[in-house]
């Protein structure tokens, strides 16, 4: 009995804090800022604390949670309408790289290490710090760096080059099974599909492990591996 209570409390506050999170957006799965964080972590422990203690009844977690729900959607829409609230509650970005120099005070102020600087800065592919002209330390945690732009990578715009945009590829086939909505969304049909696989090999879409077409027609092909 003991056992079955915990399975179904366990159930029920794990769809919950499913729904809570869907409700509360994108974001919370994402980079958390500092009100997003709190919210996460509070989420946590009121779940656990209906499950836990038999004693306690759900609603002992689920009204603090849909309290917290609340809060937060009502924090969240402040601060798109008020800078100074949002400055208040989340910060406010810092630059810590400025025109090839690190920003010492910045560095201070955010407690962050040269070596956790230089950590972040080779995740962006980055080792000079002179080929920096900003580095800003996002409210999120993030470090953005943007380049001079001699050290920007080269671009067909910058080269005056005509370039093709494909767009985005859309997956027809996906691990042997064919996708017919986004064979619908290209416009095409089986037919194109059937005569496109035996083009590549294939004798039906159950030997393929991705098929994917873009907006000009292009195609990435994969075999399933034996």
């Amino acid at each position: 009995m003991v056992f079955t209570t915990l399975a179904y409390r366990t159930i029920i506050m794990f769809a919950i804090i499913l729904v809570t999170m869907r409700i509360l957006g994108k974001r919370q799965t994402g980079q958390l800022e500092l009100n997003e964080l709190v919210a996460a972590i509070m989420l946590s422990e009121l779940a656990v604390s209906p499950i836990t203690n038999p004693d306690h009844t759900l609603l002992h977690g689920i009204i603090p949670i849909a309290v917290l729900m609340g809060g937060e959607l009502i924090i969240s829409y402040t601060c798109m309408k008020s800078v100074r609230l949002r400055r208040f509650i989340m910060g406010r970005p810092s630059v810590v790289i400025q025109n090839g120099q690190i920003n010492q005070n910045e560095m201070r102020r955010n407690r962050i290490t040269l070596t956790e600087l230089t950590e972040q800065m080779r995740t962006h592919g980055v080792t000079d710090i002179s080929t920096v002209k900003y580095g800003i330390l996002e409210i999120n945690g993030t470090l953005s760096l943007l380049p001079y732009a001699a050290h920007s990578p080269a671009t067909h715009a910058a080269h005056q080059l005509e370039t093709k945009d494909n767009g985005l590829p859309v997956i027809v086939v996906s691990d042997g099974r064919v996708l017919d909505e986004n064979l619908k969304l290209l416009g095409l049909e089986r037919r194109w599909l059937d005569k496109e696989l035996k083009k590549r090999g294939a004798k039906d879409h159950k030997q393929v492990y991705l098929f994917s077409v873009d907006e000009n027609r292009n195609v990435f092909f994969a075999t399933k591996s034996t």
